[in-house]
């Protein structure tokens, strides 16, 4: 397997390091020199390059990251199909597996657990609708950032549902223990095979176990065609009936038991998380605790292989005898089927049909949910867990409805509808309300989703009448959480007792200079009223005020300030390269990065041994800090810019390379000092040679024009006069400095 670290790709992707290792593809961390970011490239092993059939899985890999566009999925930058070399450039991510989650907290608690499957099913969803079914969902495969989200990863089995469907059980695709029992056996596979790995998965959280283990992968694999798992409350009472029973319809051995998409999951899981008591009325399930299947013995039932002879002559009379009987029987059905179908179209059975009703722009809480048995009795109406964001709508009103009101357009009685609701925890833009009345601004701001103080606060502007809003407390045009208590500042009319707000200046005042600021004006240091937050300020320096300065406020008027906790401050320090290269009239670009993708210095040096100094601000510690010369690390350190400190220093020029001078034709003396110049050690050596002068070099290695690395050595031979044929070496091998 060929390494690319410290090569460039297409003369744009520098690898930097290897960040893992799959069966058929090499992952590296990797800098794009055009967008200036970090990213990770996926490169197609060399043995399977000749593999027409691994070259077509690594195209559909790249195909179908391409066509999808989701948060929960990694994205897909750029891919190339060379011969020589196959990639794909995806998005970086920084996080840990699920796998490694799992391992780390044995057991993840159930809300985590549904937090997590909630993002997995969504970006099945976006897959499955473009027709692309995963085929190899399994922890390994699921990156948990930091914040929590979750990105599904590695599409290297994916099919295009509509070309491709069939799994071939001696290509052994997948993990056994995830996969489902139709891909185990080879059959026809589509998007309910995901919903299936997905309730492994979810399984394997709740519980900490996987439903099926084995030393042997067949007979794992046995386990998932023919034995039922323990429940998972069996193995973790804190499990709630309702997640229980999620978890096993979605591992349901048979298709048609199963979720039929990962939309009908999320829809459960949303009924559960607004009742986590619930229970779910499954016919593979019995109402009682603790959740089992109504035909689980706990046991794996043997199978015995039956006489193909035996079977083919029973299976014969039984067709005999079973053909008229079942003729008779699916006559009767059609019959019946006619019946029931005429009745409901009329009807007479099943409630007929009902005018599809217009719900966007109700409130759901508020307008739908307290008539759900009186006016909307006649529907089955489900809150989406996906929700739109919209700056112009309150938070709960509903944004979309599926189907979509049409006037005088029908629907089946007691059919489902799906709203989909204006997010109540996105940021919404404070609108302006200046120049209106308090009541129309209160008005506004209440339709946004905003709570409004219902006590105006006195200001003065000259610019407006007396009545009139002059701001709103966050001020205009800024976002908010829906709920946050606005207040608004009422214009008082000119007032002998108002004062004009003075600016505390930001980032450099304290909270003792700030007190006397207000005093001296007759206003007053809410005490109450002192928030912290993080910013790049130094620590208990004001970094905002409640009124903006040079408004009009009464005297007495107590102010609100917000303090920097300093935990973000951030602090410049320098740092000296003092072992830079020295080499003859040659320049050379030097960058230097933060955690490897922070950019602080970008230069272009003459490399003649000078020191180069770089800046560096920034905060925290632990930050790892990187120069490269050239684009290949010349220098890395670990930096703690609380302290000024920095540990684990490492100067290293090895894969640095320099223009070999030509020395051919100069004299020992000043070949070796020419070769030196360009930071290079060297070896001499003697040989007798006919045509050139004693004393004169006539051979080295390696030759002029070709590049070596920085500090190696270059061998030099020298002539030694007489006949061609005689050869002596002396053999002296010299430092570069």
């Amino acid at each position: 397997m060929e390494n690319y670290v410290g090569k460039r790709l297409d003369g744009r992707y520098e690898i930097q390091e290897i960040i893992g290792v799959g069966g058929m593809a090499v992952v590296y961390k990797a800098y794009d020199n055009i967008d200036d970011r970090i990213v990770a490239v996926k490169i197609l092993k060399e043995e399977f390059l000749q593999n027409e059939e691994f070259r077509r899985r690594f195209k559909n890999e790249s195909k179908a990251i391409a066509v999808l566009s989701h948060p929960n999925i990694v994205k897909v930058y750029d891919v190339s199909f060379g011969d020589r070399l196959q990639y794909i450039v995806m998005e970086y991510v920084e996080g840990i597996t699920l796998k490694e989650y799992i391992e780390q907290q044995k057991v993840i608690n159930w809300k985590e657990a549904v937090h997590f499957v909630t993002q997995i099913l969504r970006a099945l969803q976006h897959a499955h609708d473009k027709g692309i079914v995963h085929r190899d969902i399994k922890p390994q495969n699921i990156m948990l950032l930091q914040n929590g989200n979750i990105k599904v990863t590695d599409f290297g089995i994916a099919r295009f549902s509509r070309s491709e469907t069939r799994t071939m059980t001696e290509s052994a695709i997948g993990s056994v223990h995830y996969i489902s029992p139709e891909q185990a056996r080879g059959e026809i596979t589509d998007d309910k095979a995901d919903l299936y790995s997905v309730g492994v998965v979810l399984y394997e959280m709740l519980t900490g176990q996987l439903p099926f283990q084995s030393d042997s992968a067949v007979s794992v694999a046995i386990m998932q065609l023919q034995s039922d798992p323990k429940s998972p409350r069996e193995l973790n009472d804190q499990i709630p009936v309702g997640l229980e029973q999620i978890t096993m319809k979605a591992m349901q051995k048979d298709v048609r038991d199963r979720y039929q998409s990962a939309a009908e999951m999320l829809l459960d899981l949303d009924e559960f998380k607004r009742n986590p008591d619930i229970k779910f009325d499954y016919a593979c399930f019995v109402d009682n605790e603790p959740t089992k299947f109504i035909e689980d013995t706990g046991k794996v039932r043997p199978v015995v292989p039956p006489d193909p002879k035996d079977s083919y002559e029973e299976e014969a009379s039984s067709r005999k005898k079973t053909l008229p009987i079942l003729i008779g029987i699916v006559a009767g059905l059609a019959v019946v089927g006619i019946i029931i179908g005429i009745l409901f179209g009329t009807g007479v059975l099943g409630g007929g049909r009902v005018k599809i009703p217009k719900l966007v722009d109700l409130d759901y809480y508020n307008d739908i949910a307290p008539q759900l048995d009186s006016k909307y009795k006649d529907y089955n109406i489900v809150v989406s867990e996906e929700t739109i964001t919209d700056s112009t709508k309150a938070p709960n009103t509903v944004a979309e409805q599926s189907p979509a009101y049409v006037e005088g357009k029908t629907m089946r009685k007691n059919g489902k509808i799906v709203v989909k609701l204006v997010s109540s925890d996105g940021e919404i833009e404070i609108p302006d309300v200046r120049g209106s009345t308090f009541e129309e601004a209160k008005q506004k701001l209440v339709s946004k989703g905003f709570n409004v103080s219902s006590n105006p606060m006195p200001a003065y502007d000259s610019e407006l009448e007396a009545g009139q809003v002059i701001q709103t407390i966050p001020s205009a045009g800024t976002k908010a959480v829906a709920g946050t208590t606005i207040y608004i500042q009422v214009n008082t009319g000119k007032d002998t007792n108002s004062v004009e707000m003075p600016d505390l200046e930001v980032g450099k005042n304290t909270l003792e200079v700030a007190k006397m600021m207000l005093e001296s004006l007759g206003l007053e240091l809410d005490t109450n009223n002192i928030k912290y937050e993080d910013s790049e300020y130094p620590k208990d320096t004001i970094i905002a005020q409640d009124f903006k300065a040079g408004v009009m406020i009464p005297k007495k008027t107590k102010i609100g300030v917000t303090l920097s906790n300093g935990s973000g401050e951030a602090k410049k320090y320098t740092i000296r390269l003092d072992n830079m290269p020295n080499v003859k009239n040659t320049e050379a670009t030097v960058r230097a990065y933060l955690d490897g993708t922070e950019k602080v210095y970008d230069q272009t040096v003459l490399l003649n041994g000078s020191p180069v100094s770089i800046d560096v601000t920034g905060s925290g510690s632990g930050r790892k800090f990187t120069v490269t010369l050239d684009g290949d690390t010349i220098y890395e350190c670990t930096f703690d810019f609380t302290t000024g400190t920095k540990t684990n220093d490492k100067y290293s020029y090895e894969n640095f390379k320099v223009s070999v001078p030509s020395v051919r034709g100069l004299t020992q003396a000043a070949a070796e000092e020419e070769l030196k110049a360009y930071g290079f050690k060297v070896n001499v050596k003697t040989k007798t040679s006919l045509n050139t002068p004693s004393g004169q070099v006539f051979l080295q290695d390696p030759s002029d024009g070709r590049t070596a690395g920085y500090g190696s050595t270059v061998t030099i031979t020298v002539s030694s006069g007489g006949f061609i044929g005689g050869d002596t070496t002396n053999s002296n091998e010299n430092s570069a400095g």
